[in-house]
């Protein structure tokens, strides 16, 4: 069996954003690991308009051709860091757009949050798990919040503290444990 490959999709879009700074120190970090390979995803790169698809994602009948290229590139993965900022007390709508457009590239597939914020982002995650949930998205316990007063003291330079790696390792541990174990799901033929 190949081995797990792990998206760390990079949840902003706007100019200035931290997200991508995250983004880099959570691949630096889960590149060091040997039981998955991690790409960085930027939502940036695909230039999503507001969700434009005349017909619902779940019958997966795509006619943009960004639709297409970003199902594909979903589809090529068995679990997700997201790295999120909490904009009013929730995500991006960069992000909510990104998760809207999908439907079964998303399935039964594992995911972890980094979020960052004044709160250090929880609230935005706790919005993200309902989202996951109804795209069949299994969110592991682990997180990590960054809060602005302590991960960014010279914002926007990012400087987590020095436990911010552990608690990293163990959102990855359970990303990738999962991760695996859903293969094992997504590899069982529909019933007839």
């Amino acid at each position: 069996m190949s081995a797990l490959k792990i998206a760390v999709i990079v949840g902003s879009t706007r100019p200035g954003r931290v997200s991508r700074d995250v983004a880099d120190w959570v691949h630096s970090i889960a590149s060091a690991r040997t039981d998955a390979s991690y790409e960085v995803v930027d939502l940036a790169d695909f230039a999503l308009p507001v969700y434009d698809e005349p017909l619902p994602a779940a019958l997966g009948q795509y006619a943009g051709e960004h639709t297409k290229a970003w199902a594909a590139r979903v589809a090529e993965f068995d679990g997700f860091v997201f790295v999120t900022p909490e904009y009013n007390h929730g995500p991006t709508s960069a992000l909510k757009n990104a998760l809207d457009y999908l439907y079964a590239e998303w399935n039964d597939k594992a995911a972890g949050f980094v979020s960052l914020g004044s709160a250090g982002g929880v609230r935005a995650v706790e919005q993200l798990r309902l989202i996951a949930a109804e795209l069949r998205l299994a969110t592991v316990a682990a997180q990590v919040a960054l809060p602005i007063t302590t991960d960014f003291t010279a914002y926007p330079a990012f400087s987590p503290v020095e436990s911010r790696a552990g608690e990293l390792d163990r959102l990855l541990d359970q990303v990738e444990s999962w991760s695996a174990a859903l293969r094992s799901v997504r590899s069982v033929p529909a019933a007839a």
